[in-house]
């Protein structure tokens, strides 16, 4: 009878919590990194697209003003996204139908500015690579994060 006592009241059940919170905190600590993690890499895209954004922006209005327009378009996008390493951002420059850069880090293509045609279309392709890696677990390796922009050349 004393046994069916102590079970009702609840004390052969002590370490249960225990055992729960044991089980149950490094799966949520595990989830809570994840999203964390994948939100850091969410908000560089971000950063990304507003930098290719804002580069292709300047780069259709810079008809006339510029002698190196790859070098006006990368400086645009490092000040748009200050929390992107620039040594990491790789750009692809294309001016109407000529691609005057290829993926290049710090790129630079003086005497391109003829190609700045009015009408004409200026797309700007960067990429940074991205870290998913959550205890020393990569899901995405060799991650890279891509935005593209397209504006009309003024």
């Amino acid at each position: 009878m004393k046994k069916y006592q102590a079970a009702k009241t609840g004390r052969l059940s002590k370490g249960q919590t225990m055992v729960e919170m044991a089980i149950v905190a490094p799966i949520m600590l595990t989830l809570m990194l994840a999203i964390a993690v994948f939100g850091i890499a969410f908000d560089q895209y971000i950063a990304l697209t507003f930098a290719t954004s804002n580069s292709a922006q300047l780069l259709s209005i810079s008809r006339g003003q510029t002698s190196d327009p790859c070098q006006t378009t990368s400086q645009a996008a490092y000040a748009a996204a200050p929390q992107l390493n620039p040594s990491k951002l790789k750009f692809s420059i294309t001016l109407g139908n000529n691609s005057v850069t290829s993926g290049t880090t710090n790129p630079s293509c003086g005497g391109s500015q003829q190609y700045l045609v009015a009408a004409q279309s200026a797309t700007v392709t960067a990429s940074y690579p991205c870290n998913l890696q959550i205890f020393g677990f990569n899901p995405v390796p060799n991650c890279t994060l891509t935005a593209t922009s397209t504006m009309a050349i003024q």
